[in-house]
């Protein structure tokens, strides 16, 4: 099969850009699934994009400010290990992936830890804390949003939506892209989200990108369900309710049919139970034969280790069928999966851009090379 990714595997004494070293996804594999497939033209894309260190730094479930939501992100996208009963970091920056092998993040370790980075062994990172903690905040010479703008903990007033994620939608419009985005997450925030994103976009109310009015993309307020089971998944929207259990192909083609912005709260309860693995994850449709629409999924704790991954990728086996597998992470990894780099998602206005850039470029590669 075909090279899957530009993304290198990060290992000890592995340096990225080399070319052996980029993972491929062979048809003998146990996590292979031929992602076979057309693609002559521009497909539409749907993008699912999570809510909580993806596009907001907050958690209003763990009620988390800006300020503690990034110092837990920090917490694990560090790496080290025990060494004498001692933790020993690994790396000397963050980063999504570890290492080396026998690295582990200091969350996976130690689990959540209130001021990571203002005691012990994370005050090593204080300096990364404070330095996009200055570029989350909110112009100071505009004045304070109730919607947009959010005080920390610290009385700094920061963004409370990321400007990449509206710099996202400002791209794809100017490229012409036929494009839903649809808001997937297991919190709570999911209806403020979508009402302040559609004054934003119908009102023209955020300061730094007035003329989104422009771009005619419709919102609905109405939050979605999505629930999962041993039986399947229940997808429910207002009147609207679909279920697997007639077959994935149904929901498939209603999400491959949305337009504008809406957005699902997820099953965290089933995740739970699925000890937080693969199984039990967000469930995300693909469809490689389908020359038209190409899903993309944006969730900072989407992990190349199934057994701890949020995403559930459910593939279709034969064109216009209804039967699915679940994919390994790492076969849709930078295709129609992106774990967040929330520290880029901060520092680089376009950062969502270039990475929705790179899924469409590694799709389309994937399924030619599929089809050779």
């Amino acid at each position: 099969m075909s090279v899957m990714s530009d993304t290198v595997v990060r290992n000890c004494g592995v340096s990225e850009g080399n070319e052996e070293d980029r993972r491929e996804l062979r048809a003998d594999s146990p996590c292979s699934g031929n992602l076979i497939g057309n693609s002559v033209r521009q497909k539409k894309l749907i993008l699912h994009i999570d809510l909580n260190n993806t596009i907001l730094v907050s958690d209003a479930v763990t009620k988390q400010g800006t300020v503690a939501a990034l110092d837990y992100f920090l917490s694990s996208v560090t790496w080290g290990h025990m060494s004498k009963g001692k933790w020993e970091w690994m790396c000397e920056a963050p980063s999504l992936s570890p290492p080396c092998n026998d690295a582990v993040s200091y969350y996976s370790k130690f689990g959540r830890v209130a001021g990571f980075t203002s005691a012990g062994p994370g005050r090593k990172f204080r300096g990364v804390l404070e330095e996009h903690l200055a570029l989350l905040r909110w112009p100071a010479d505009l004045p304070e949003d109730k919607e947009l703008s959010v005080r920390g903990e610290d009385g700094h007033l920061y963004h409370w939506i990321l400007p990449s994620f509206f710099q996202l939608l400002q791209d794809l419009a100017s490229q012409g892209r036929d494009f839903a985005i649809l808001f997937r997450t297991f919190g709570t925030d999911l209806p403020r989200v979508l009402s302040v994103v559609r004054r934003a976009l119908i009102q023209g109310t955020h300061p730094l990108f007035p003329d989104l009015p422009a771009l005619k993309l419709s919102v609905s307020e109405t939050p979605g369900q999505i629930r999962c089971s041993a039986k399947g998944a229940v997808l429910i929207r207002g009147e609207e309710k679909l279920s697997s259990r007639d077959g994935d192909r149904g929901i498939y083609q209603y999400l491959s049919s949305m337009e504008g912005l809406g957005g699902f709260q997820d099953h965290f309860d089933w995740w739970a139970r699925n000890t937080y693995s693969i199984l039990g994850g967000k469930p995300l449709w693909v469809d490689p034969f389908d020359p038209n629409v190409q899903h993309i999924f944006v969730d900072d704790n989407i992990r190349q280790t199934d057994e701890d991954t949020i995403v559930n990728p459910k593939v279709f086996l034969d064109p216009e069928g209804s039967q699915t597998r679940t994919a390994c992470t790492s076969e849709l990894y930078d295709l129609c999966l992106v774990q967040n780099d929330l520290l880029q998602a901060i520092s680089d206005s376009s950062y969502f851009s270039k990475r929705i850039q790179i899924c469409q470029e590694n799709y389309e590669r994937n399924l030619q090379q599929g089809t050779g």
